[in-house]
C-alpha cells in the first residue's frame, strides 16, 4: 500500500502566508495548480516567441509538484526561511530529505518516473528558472488579489515580489505580465465587458457579411 497520493491530497490543509492576515486563505494545493498553469504558459511563450526549446508539458508537471515536499515540512514563512544564509541552507537540506521521503512512499516500479519530477537535482537550469518565476508570479498575483480586496497588509509583499520579478526579467515573463497580469486587478464585470467589446470588434472585422443588413437597406 502506498500513501503517496493520500499525503498529496492533504496539501489542501496547508495554508500559505501563515503570518499574514488574509481576506481569502490560499492553500498549497491550489497554489501549485496556478504555478503549473503559469509555468506551462511561460514555456509555451518562450518556445513560440523567443526560440525556446523547453518541454512545456514537463515544465507544467515540475511546477505542479514543486511544493509537494511541504506535506512533510509545512510551508515555512519566507521571513524565517531566508532569515540568514545558514537557515536557508539548512532548510534546503530538509527539503531534499522530504523529497526523497515522498519518492520512497511510491511503489519501487514507479519511483524513477516520479524522481524526475520531485527531485530538483534532475531539473535543468532553464526549467528551475521558469518554475521559480512562475512561483514568484503566483505569489505576486495573490498580493494583487488581497490588495484589490482592501487588504493593505500585502502591499510590502507586492513591492518585494515586483522588485524581484523585474530585477532579472525574461522575455517570456515580460510578455506574460504585459498580456495577462492586468486582468487580475479587474472585476468579473470589467473582464466580461472588455471581452464582449473585443469579440464584437472581431466579428465586425473578420466577417465579410457583417454589414450585409445595412447594405441591403441602403
Amino acid at each position: 500500500m502506498s500513501h503517496f497520493f493520500a499525503h498529496l491530497s492533504r496539501l489542501t490543509l496547508i495554508h500559505r502566508w501563515p503570518l499574514m492576515r488574509n481576506v481569502r486563505i490560499e492553500n498549497v494545493s491550489e497554489h501549485s495548480l496556478q504555478v503549473a498553469f503559469i509555468a506551462h504558459a511561460l514555456a509555451v511563450i518562450k518556445n513560440r516567441k523567443f526560440d525556446g526549446k523547453l518541454n512545456a508539458e514537463r515544465v507544467a508537471l515540475l511546477a505542479m509538484y514543486h511544493d509537494a515536499s511541504e506535506i512533510i515540512t509545512g510551508d515555512l514563512p519566507t521571513t524565517i526561511k531566508y532569515y540568514n544564509q545558514q537557515i536557508a541552507h539548512e532548510y534546503k537540506k530538509i527539503e531534499n530529505i522530504a523529497q526523497q521521503t515522498l519518492i520512497e512512499m511510491l511503489p519501487k516500479e514507479l519511483q524513477d518516473d516520479f524522481r524526475y519530477l520531485l527531485d530538483e537535482c534532475y531539473c535543468s537550469k532553464d526549467e528551475k528558472q521558469l518554475v521559480k518565476q512562475a512561483d514568484d508570479l503566483s505569489a505576486y498575483l495573490k498580493c494583487l488579489e488581497e490588495l484589490s480586496a482592501g487588504n493593505k497588509e500585502f502591499a510590502p509583499a507586492k513591492a518585494r515580489l515586483e522588485k524581484k520579478l523585474l530585477k532579472e526579467p525574461s522575455s517570456e515573463l515580460t510578455y506574460f505580465m504585459q498580456n495577462f497580469v492586468p486582468s487580475f486587478s479587474m472585476s468579473l464585470q470589467e473582464m466580461s465587458l472588455n471581452s464582449h467589446h473585443k469579440s464584437s470588434k472581431n466579428v465586425s472585422s473578420n466577417c465579410p457579411n457583417a454589414d450585409l443588413s445595412n447594405s441591403a437597406n441602403d
